[in-house]
């Protein structure tokens, strides 16, 4: 029999604050978090604006030293694993530190590291690279420097699938503590890529949007108007924790993971076949793996990118699962707000379907004026609504045809 798994703890920054109550502030007025891109000169650029975080203080979190020395991905998940901790009231000390192991997904790690270091080596030769590149690039130097920093000891690893890397790095913990190999594990995802090279990269596959003089607008899931996604940074991390002991030591208990799933489409390095059935299977395995029907899910927190072919294919995957209940269940993409934040998307989507259980507020997708050809679920247009939420399926799907799903509950002694 396999243990259950509570979220005890949420930390968060994004473009929408630099702490959960910024954040979910933000999801529950329909604010927007993208603007200008400030971090580079992006004037010839064909994109010019991105979801950046806004008044973060790296140094509130980490020494000058090592500021220089970190990327902003590395530092993103430190600030965030230091308040989700904070959050959950958790101690890691001599006692549990075995027992206690960090998943994180990334996309692609150091970016704004290898583009500096490479400028290095052009301008100034390979005896002026620095020997901090490395360990700054590495995506899995983020659950390796927050262990160090917190003294976790447990089993540590990192997920590089694309824009699935949280959900993947949320579901490997939440198997990791259900079959008993630790008995906590933060987990989540983070991505600095807002750079040079991330959003001329992106244009180069006319994936992101163009729409540079209203950027708040530029963001528009399942709107006939969608362009393409907007780039976005941050992270966001949840500690998970055995029933069992987050009720010994009285934790206060957000709501429990019930089951997840994970598939390949197998069919395109960056699109999603019609239908997206890899997306629909993977929904499916989901709620098998948490004994539960379709009827059972409330609400779905949707990749939702505002890209023309995914917003379409994961309508067409709803409906294929959950049938007549699609009618009836909310779907929303907090994406419109964010901006998307690649392998960190599923961490903050985690967080945002976990509030929507633990407050009663489905979050919405805003700038949806006119439904695009297909897109005719309910997908909370504008504005947030209040309503008891008992389950939440957030989807993350990724470039490779990876999707992943995770189902999140109300808990329930």
């Amino acid at each position: 029999m396999r243990k259950r798994v509570v979220i005890t703890g949420l930390g968060t920054v994004n473009p929408l604050g630099n702490s959960l109550e910024e954040s979910w502030d933000g999801i529950r007025a329909g604010r927007s978090g993208i603007g200008k891109i400030t971090r580079f000169d992006a004037s010839e650029f064909k994109t010019k604006i991105a979801g950046e975080l806004k008044g973060f203080d790296p140094l509130s979190f980490v020494e000058p030293k090592e500021c220089r020395r970190l990327d902003d991905f590395i530092i993103y998940a430190l600030a965030s694993g230091e308040m989700a901790l904070h959050d959950s009231g958790l101690v890691i000390d001599n006692k549990n530190a075995e027992r206690v192991g960090i998943i994180l997904g990334s996309g692609i790690g150091g970016i704004s590291t290898i583009e500096k270091g490479n400028q290095v080596l052009l301008n100034s030769g390979p005896k002026r690279i620095s020997p901090f590149t490395v360990p700054a690039a590495l995506p899995n130097l983020a659950p390796g420097n927050l262990a160090i920093r917190v003294g976790a000891k447990g089993p540590i690893s990192c997920v590089v699938t694309a824009c699935a890397a949280g959900n993947n790095a949320i579901s490997d913990a939440f198997r990791t503590i259900s079959h008993g190999y630790a008995d906590v594990m933060i987990t989540g995802g983070v991505e600095a890529a807002v750079t040079p090279l991330g959003i001329s990269a992106f244009n180069a596959m006319r994936a992101i949007s163009t729409r540079n003089d209203t950027p708040e607008e530029a963001s528009r899931p399942f709107d006939e108007g969608r362009d393409g996604f907007v780039l976005g940074e941050g992270c966001g991390i949840l500690i998970l924790e055995e029933l069992t002991k987050a009720l010994d030591r009285g934790a206060r208990i957000y709501a429990e993971i019930a089951g997840a799933g994970s598939t390949c489409d197998a069919y395109h390095i960056a699109a999603p076949p019609p239908g997206h059935p890899g997306a629909a299977k993977c929904m499916e395995l989901a709620l098998e793996d948490a004994g539960m029907k379709s009827a059972d899910i409330d609400y779905i927190n949707a990749h939702g990118t505002s890209t023309p072919l995914n917003d379409l294919y994961e309508t067409e995957a709803i409906k294929t699962v959950f049938g007549e209940h699609s009618k009836s269940m909310a779907v929303s993409s907090t994406k419109s707000m964010t901006g998307h934040l690649l392998g960190a998307a599923g961490g903050i989507e985690a967080i945002f379907s976990v509030m929507a259980i633990a407050e009663g507020i489905i979050p919405p997708t805003i700038n949806l004026d006119n439904p695009g050809d297909g897109c005719d679920l309910d997908y909370v247009p504008h504005s947030a609504r209040k309503g008891e939420i008992r389950a939440v399926l957030s989807n993350a799907f990724g470039f490779g045809g990876v999707n992943a799903s995770v189902i999140f509950k109300k808990f329930e002694e």
